[in-house]
């Protein structure tokens, strides 16, 4: 299971341009504060480049914040226009005029979301922090607007009678319930105090965001001796090297962190002590006491969402977050995960003990520890399996698998085509952009991709939008992917783990049901989803990772070009399955993290992170202590600053859909384009245009079924 970061529909509504509003006089605070950007300012009109992106060469730091600044202003003033019609409500004279609301703000918005996530600095840094309180006063200005909400309210009371389209009905239920989980409905004086709350909590996203940058920049292994590399390649040790030349430690080596507990080399470092030097520089990265430590921001956002959710009239943060997911309320989340815990923990003590005894074999003289699992279960795979992964990397050229293993599944299923575009600007020389053709061969979109790890750069994968589709607006989509992959050294192929080819497969799914986005509305287009469904799409995209006739086209040796031999494809198809106890449990001891954070309620009070930390796995039955959580407390972007608090269940729950819906596709032929157009017409192209549970069972037949996941993932059959 890959993870990714959906971050403007999740962080930021899709319409960014509606979720601002009045506050007093606005029209006269606008005139005085529009000229704080300059008639010069690469944001002030709209790009006149293919699709409306950025023109990166244009656009300098200094321009954000006034263009976000004078954004705002505008969005106040023409929302204030619609909050105060003399006419009575209507569709036409609400919702219309707020969808249309705010060119300037979702234009460098987009941008500056992109570069503070991808290719940040200290002066993004600085803007992101400055301006997230004004971004959250904005929203609360629309969400908590009396006078604005009684007209959304009356066009909801009334919506059965006007018969609206299906697509604007479903908007109108939308924008009611946000309103209503907003606090739309509390008295002025719990208005207030929820405003002061919201402040807080989006300056305190924004500082632990920079707060974990610096710290996994900071906390990077220096290594001294080589020797201490002992079993990486050596070009991932020429990497290293390069690394710490570029960081002022010449004669040295370093290995920068990823966002994950585990990281990569420690599967290869035949070192102990450098893999526990590793392991826990990942581990203590942002628990260090200094300015980067992370755990008192963490603890001040877990009081005040259980404060705001105590507010709006919710027992905890998560039962008011979950209202408008799938799952609905905590206990279903919680009984869905109490139907996989016990098969991937019973699983995975199996393979520890697996790993024990090879351990003993070789009369390693010690107790199995987390930072020994991947260097160990790699061994235990060798053995069960005879897979090396430095046999497999010769086949993963990165090119190749973009070409001719996305691209070509995408084909295949979907009939687009891809041109890529080097007459278009980008903001890092590793970027690369592509234009999209629909089947007919008409203009579909603009695909930018980012693939190699960068220090200014956030953790993790994940996709987005810099221009979002919607008829209304007449655009089409720009869709950009990020990764973490590591860079070669100059003159070294890009060859990347089977591991990140899924990778890639995932965040093209994402990107697939942006780019087949065909609403009318921006709020319900592409991603703009629920959490537990968002990664349903993503996900189902890795299964053609493996799909032999995607996977015949893109697995071929970077030197020869000859296809991967048939004797080491079945070996990679025998360990599929291996290890999935471990990796399932580090999944659901995050998601569990996650829940029993932001199931505290108002009253109670965390003194201690790693204390509670560890109550809440043992808790939950997931402390294994071989098994660490994929992310601990204090790094976990997702939960504290990308939107997915008390989501995080969100790609187990979605893994079900995803399996549940290739399961389908293996019943009726597979890699066909008429399946392909089926599952674009019935999932990716419809959005949030109707309950997604039934866009779901439309196409499934039936209501979700948790035994195809955990078959998939070998832990045998659950209940359905």
């Amino acid at each position: 299971m890959k993870i990714s970061t959906i971050v403007s529909s999740l962080i930021i509504p899709a319409t960014i341009g509606i979720m601002l509003s009045s506050c007093g006089n606005n029209h006269k605070k606008y005139a005085e504060t529009k000229n704080l950007m300059s008639p010069n300012n690469p944001f002030a009109k709209p790009s006149t480049l293919p699709y409306q992106t950025a023109d990166f060469n244009a656009i300098k730091d200094s321009d954000f914040k006034p263009a976000i600044e004078e954004g705002i202003q505008e969005q106040m003033a023409e929302v204030e226009d619609i909050t105060n019609n003399p006419n009575p409500p209507t569709f036409e004279n609400t919702f219309l005029p707020l969808e249309q609301s705010g060119a300037l703000l979702r234009r460098v918005y987009g941008v500056f979301n992109l570069l503070s996530g991808a290719n940040t600095d200290s002066v993004l840094q600085k803007v992101s922090e400055d301006i997230a309180p004004d971004l959250s006063a904005a929203n609360d200005a629309i969400y908590l607007n009396t006078k604005l909400f009684k007209r959304v309210e009356a066009i909801y009371n009334m919506r059965e009678q006007m018969k609206y389209d299906s697509e604007s009905n479903r908007l109108v239920e939308y924008y009611y319930q946000k309103f209503i989980l907003s606090g739309a409905k509390l008295s002025d004086s719990d208005k207030v105090a929820l405003k002061k709350l919201n402040a807080e909590d989006a300056s305190l996203e924004a500082k632990f965001t920079n707060q974990l940058l610096a710290a996994a920049k900071a906390g990077a292994l220096v290594v001294d001796d080589k020797a201490e590399l002992a079993g990486l390649s050596d070009g991932e040790i020429t990497a290293a090297a390069e690394k710490a030349k570029a960081n002022g430690r010449p004669g040295k080596w370093m290995i920068s962190l990823h966002n994950t507990t585990q990281q990569p080399m420690l599967q290869s470092l035949s070192v102990r002590a450098t893999r526990q030097k590793l392991y826990e520089a990942s581990w203590n990265r942002a628990e260090k006491g200094d300015a980067n430590d992370t755990r008192p921001t963490i603890i001040r956002l877990a009081k005040l969402r259980a404060e705001k959710a105590k507010l709006i009239g919710f027992p905890n943060y998560a039962a008011l977050t979950l209202m408008d997911q799938m799952a609905k309320t905590p206990e279903t989340v919680e009984k869905f995960l109490g139907q996989v815990i016990p098969a991937a923990t019973t699983k995975a003590k199996e393979e520890a003990a697996e790993i024990q005894k090879l351990i003993d074999k070789q009369k390693g003289g010690f107790q199995l520890e987390p930072w020994d699992w991947n260097f160990y279960s790699e061994q235990v795979r060798k053995a069960k399996y005879d897979l090396d992964e430095s046999q497999i990397k010769p086949y993963f050229v990165l090119d190749s698998v973009l070409k001719n293993g996305v691209f070509y599944a995408a084909n295949k299923l979907y009939g687009i085509t891809f041109k890529e575009r080097k007459d278009l600007p980008v903001y890092n020389s590793d970027v690369r952009v592509f234009e999209i053709f629909d089947h007919d061969g008409s203009t579909l979109a603009l695909f930018y991709c980012d693939y190699f790890k960068r220090d200014n750069k956030n953790g993790g994968a994940w996709m987005d939008n810099l221009v979002g589709q919607s008829g209304l607006l007449a655009t089409k989509p720009v869709i950009y992917n990020i990764c973490n992959f590591a860079k070669p050294a100059p003159g070294e192929p890009a060859l990347i783990s089977f591991d990140d080819v899924t990778t890639m497969f995932h965040e093209f799914g994402h990107g697939l049901h942006g780019m087949f986005a065909n609403q009318k509305y921006l709020t319900l287009s592409g991603t703009a989803t629920a959490r537990d469904f968002v990664e349903f799409p993503s996900q189902f995209n890795e299964h053609w990772a493996s799909y032999p006739e995607v996977f015949n086209n893109y697995a071929k040796h970077y030197k020869t070009g000859a296809p991967m031999p048939q004797e080491l494809v079945d070996k990679i198809k025998k360990a599929a399955k291996f290890n999935g106890g471990y990796d399932f449990t580090e999944i659901l001891a995050a998601s569990e993290l996650d829940m029993q954070w932001h199931e505290l309620s108002a009253d109670k009070s965390v003194e201690n992170v790693d204390t509670f930390e560890l109550q809440a796995l043992r808790n939950t039955h997931l402390d294994l202590s071989q098994v660490p959580p994929r992310y601990r407390s204090s790094y976990f972007l997702h939960i504290w600053s990308n939107g997915y608090a008390s989501g995080y269940y969100a790609y187990t729950w979605t893994k079900m859909l995803d399996d549940d819906a290739f399961s389908w596709f293996q019943a009726h032929c597979g890699l066909t384009r008429e399946n392909g157009q089926r599952f674009r017409d019935m999932i990716l192209s419809r959005g949030n245009t109707k309950e997604l549970a039934t866009l779901f069972r439309n196409f499934y037949g039936s209501d979700p079924d948790i035994k195809p996941m955990l078959e998939d993932m070998g832990l045998g059959e659950g209940k359905k």
